[in-house]
């Protein structure tokens, strides 16, 4: 496993800019619609079902996002921490594997910002009586209003689950051998509320779509204004959310998970 995830390091970093582009932004399509899954999934259900079930239904249904970018073949920022690897056996530059998680990144965070809009201009928000578009906001929110340190942890948490999902894949032989690896590491950040850079790239801006494009019909029908939801702004999103989130799970994928299986697996081979 710890030779593979090597292996596919170096391919990762040698890749062109136009494929990591590519695929960059089909992985941040494909946790959108993880993540609109879990949202759909879970709607009108405040209060009315337990708390632990209602964060298990949209663990569950969120896995959809990874299961497509480790079978369907995408680059998501936060599986390709694992590049750490390749680097500390020497196989990668630390230029490459800057280039590559510089290149996805923002690969990432185009198709997620596509993925908002999509939902947000066809009103697929405002079904359910606005029972969506009410957890999207709440969503959002929530993930806003954290300070930066707990965001920071929280993205450890994440990524080390995440990491660790995709390093199961790698014992996979089989399509079904790969999702089960995913199905409970990501079950568990989600559930758990942890919190992941690439998902937030779509769960905080459709939330903003949202607050400040949301038709007044959308928000009589929540019963709900936009001054509901004061910690909702791109501010917020961009230094408070995003920026902690990623440096967490930069350290719990690329150290605690990368660099540890490193130091012993492959140390002594290198």
């Amino acid at each position: 496993m710890a030779e593979k995830a090597v292996l596919l390091g170096i391919k990762k970093s040698e890749a062109s800019t136009g494929n990591l582009l590519l695929l960059g932004f089909l992985a941040g399509t494909y946790i959108a619609m993880g993540a609109i899954f879990a949202t759909t999934a879970t709607a009108g259900t405040s209060g009315s079902m337990p708390y632990g079930l209602v964060r298990l239904i949209s663990g569950l249904t969120f896995c959809l996002g990874l299961i497509l970018v480790v079978v369907g073949g995408a680059e998501l920022f936060t599986g390709n921490m694992l590049i750490s690897m390749a680097w500390a056996d020497g196989k990668v530059s630390l230029q490459a594997l800057l280039r590559n998680w510089l290149i996805v990144y923002l690969a990432n965070f185009l198709g997620s910002i596509f993925m908002a809009a999509l939902i947000f201009f066809s009103g697929q928000y405002a079904f359910g009586h606005g029972a969506i578009g009410l957890t999207i906001l709440s969503t959002g929110e929530a993930k806003t209003e954290l300070a930066f340190l707990p965001a920071l942890y929280l993205g450890i948490l994440c990524n080390m689950a995440v990491c660790l999902a995709v390093w199961l894949t790698y014992s996979g032989r089989s399509t079904t051998d790969k999702i089960m690896a995913i199905l409970f590491p990501i079950s568990m950040f989600v559930a758990a509320g942890f919190e992941h850079s690439v998902a937030n790239m779509y769960f905080i801006p459709i939330a903003l779509f949202v607050k400040f494009g949301g038709s007044p019909t959308f928000f009589e029908s929540i019963q709900k204004s936009p001054a509901d939801f004061p910690h909702l702004t791109w501010g917020n999103f961009l230094l408070g959310n995003l920026l902690p989130v990623t440096i967490g799970n930069i350290i719990g994928g690329a150290l605690m998970v990368g660099l540890i299986y490193w130091f012993v697996y492959l140390r002594k081979k290198s």
